[in-house]
């Protein structure tokens, strides 16, 4: 089976319009979207009612939930003053901007989708908002993987796209006392490889280019291949400005990069689960 995963496409149509296009040459059996149509960008409508006319497996990202919610933001989200403030004025216009039917489809999606030795998620399976960096420590990052009893971890959130391979590891655990008696038999536990693969992001790139990423795997060959799409981000960035959005959005949606917005600590976790 060849699949296409796309993420945090953040109401940018033009990214995803051309994205679609290209994933149209790759002749795929299915779509999975990791989650956050919304915010930051000027068409988050437009891009729900796409995802839902083509019946794209899609599972709720952090915006998602916030947009629902309401703004619930923990210490993963805004690492800094200035990237707080910005994402609660996006928080706000797209909160006002987003129709009755949006919101419903948004609140229904699931936080986890699995398919065979697949799964899909936003951040990681613990919470949309907590960040799989790729310097996470491994065997924290094998946890994630373990928990969803998948192979291949399928993931977004960070913006930047890469695919992180836990080759096989061992564990040996034994319990004694103070005495050094053993109470406990020991147990060796073995895990084979598992892999995460981060899609990047179709509409808020954050890897130094304005470019649209997004994954394509191939089960039979068991091949993941990085996509990055060139698209015409000024269509997107004249509509921020002309929806009445922060003009930093454009600027850094053009230069493909974040603003002191990236939760860089690879040790952080979050302390919520979803």
């Amino acid at each position: 089976m060849k699949i296409a995963v796309i993420s945090c496409i953040h109401g940018n149509y033009e990214a995803l319009t051309t994205v679609l296009k290209d994933i149209d040459s790759q002749n795929v059996d299915q779509i999975y979207c990791l989650g956050d149509l919304v915010g930051y960008g000027p068409y988050p409508n437009e891009v729900v009612t796409l995802v839902r006319s083509l019946d794209i497996p899609t599972v709720q990202g952090c915006w998602d939930e916030d947009i629902v919610d309401g703004l619930n933001a923990c210490e993963c989200s805004y690492p800094s003053l200035l990237a707080e403030k910005r994402g609660k004025v996006a928080h706000q216009w797209t909160d006002q901007e987003i129709h009755p039917e949006t919101r419903a489809y948004l609140a229904q999606l699931p936080k986890v989708l699995k398919q065979d030795q697949l799964a899909f998620t936003h951040g990681s399976p613990q919470s949309q908002h907590e960040y799989l960096l790729p310097e996470l420590d491994g065997f924290l990052a094998l946890e994630r993987v373990l928990s969803t009893g998948a192979d291949i971890l399928f993931c977004g959130h960070t913006h930047v796209p890469y695919v992180r391979t836990l080759k096989q590891h061992s564990l040996t655990f034994s319990v004694r006392t103070n005495s050094g008696k053993a109470i406990a038999p020991e147990q060796e536990f073995t895990a084979p490889v598992k892999r995460i693969v981060n899609a990047g992001s179709v509409g808020e790139p954050r890897h130094g280019r304005p470019n649209a990423t997004y994954v394509i795997y191939d089960g039979d060959r068991e091949q993941v291949t990085l996509q990055e799409v060139e698209y015409d981000y000024h269509k997107t960035c004249t509509a921020i400005v002309e929806k009445g959005l922060p003009p930093i959005f454009a600027w850094r949606l053009a230069q493909g990069m974040e603003f002191a917005e990236r939760a860089d600590d690879p040790s952080h976790l979050c302390e919520r689960g979803v």
